[in-house]
């Protein structure tokens, strides 16, 4: 199978490297790339050559960001190629336009690398929505907010300082927001949601990152027996959803208190399978690019996945309720006291909880606030 590579940054070189070395039954014959960084003879600047190119069966796409990769995706879907894409950003946006556009014109459409890295994460969903239903999901889906938590709890830096180790190690851009105010875990969340739970997820979920936890604070949630890392989560129950996004504090002795550096771990809970944990790297060229590879191989072998919103589910906030803890010097209404200068806010939904922060913010903008979730 011929195929074109839409990027050939970090995560394309990667897709090049592993099918160079391993899949010989695959060959990387056109990559789009930027006219000042034409190197390579497959290269070329205009997508038109490779949508015209019959000899390319499958496209994929490692660009990053909503256009034009949306553009170039649809086109592909359209032109009868098939696609497999690593963008989170753009599937999180445009998700059910693309499974429409897969199903009209008989290819198919793959997302393995768009959430969770190298983890078998979606996979792993669709194994298990053939014979059950996911209740529920939850997971460190952030290699660079995980690996910043991780070292302010183990090492005991500042933030400041364990972002700024963040982005000399690669795992943070140097505008670092997408990972620090949960952009990046919202768009997986919102992935995770549409397959698990087979509905258009909606786009406006509560969100809230950790631009604003300090040292001081984890070790609070410490002499609880608490450490605090950020999770997406969905539930979904009597045909209703909910979807969040947030830092929450879990027992020390869990396995995801225990998730080191820039590593994903990953849970859901099916009617019938229980509990299913999945932990690996969440980024990086090759994990990534070894999920994109995963994903061409299965399309060469005729896998042709469906994915159907068409369950009618409704967006219920009440679904998702507990406590949660705000370190401020507002004390809000209904709390109780929980540590100095920390309080306890009892039965919130997510929404909830953000609108809460949101107004404390208003008189308090270093306030940091975390949910309390006593088993994982």
């Amino acid at each position: 199978m011929n195929i074109a590579l839409l990027g050939h940054g970090t995560v394309g070189r990667g897709v090049d490297g592993i099918i160079r070395a391993r899949v010989p039954e695959i060959e990387v014959t056109r990559i789009l790339e930027l006219p000042d960084r034409i190197t390579d003879p497959r290269m070329t600047s205009d997508f038109g050559e490779i949508l015209a190119d019959n000899s390319v069966e499958l496209v994929v796409e490692c660009m990053g960001g909503i256009e034009p990769a949306h553009t170039f995706i649809a086109a592909a879907l359209a032109a009868g190629k098939h696609v497999v894409t690593s963008n989170k950003a753009v599937v999180a946006a445009h998700f059910a336009e693309f499974a429409r556009l897969s199903e009209e014109h008989g290819v198919a459409f793959l997302i393995e690398a768009s959430v969770g890295g190298g983890i078998p994460w979606i996979a792993s969903i669709d194994k298990v929505r053939r014979i059950d239903e996911v209740n529920s999901f939850m997971g460190i889906m952030n290699g660079t907010t995980n690996y910043i938590m991780d070292s302010m709890r183990r090492e005991g830096l500042d933030f400041d300082i364990a972002l700024g180790r963040a982005q000399e190690l690669g795992y943070a851009e140097r505008d670092p927001s997408a990972d620090i105010d949960g952009i990046d875990v919202a768009n997986k969340t919102i992935i995770s949601a549409c397959v698990a739970f087979d509905v258009d997820c909606i786009r406006e979920l509560p969100v809230t990152g950790i631009r604003t936890v300090t040292k001081r604070d984890l070790d609070l949630f410490s002499s609880h027996g608490l450490m605090v890392k950020l999770f997406g989560r969905g539930v979904c129950k009597d045909g209703r959803y909910a979807v969040a996004v947030e830092p929450v504090a879990i027992p020390m002795m869990s396995l995801e208190a225990a998730v080191p550096s820039n590593f994903n771990l990953v849970s859901l809970e099916g009617v019938t399978i229980g509990p299913l944990k999945f932990y690996g790297q969440g980024a990086g060229s090759l994990p990534t690019g070894n999920a994109i590879v995963q994903d061409v191989i299965d399309v060469s072998h005729g896998r042709r996945q469906r994915y159907d919103f068409s369950r009618g589910l409704v967006y219920d906030p009440s679904l998702m309720v507990c406590d949660y803890v705000l370190r401020s010097t507002v004390c809000p209404p209904h709390a109780d006291a929980w540590a100095p200068g920390a309080w306890r806010v009892r039965n919130l939904t997510a929404e909830a909880a953000r609108k809460l922060l949101e107004d404390v913010w208003q008189k308090d903008p270093t306030a940091f606030m975390a949910a309390l979730r006593q088993e994982v």
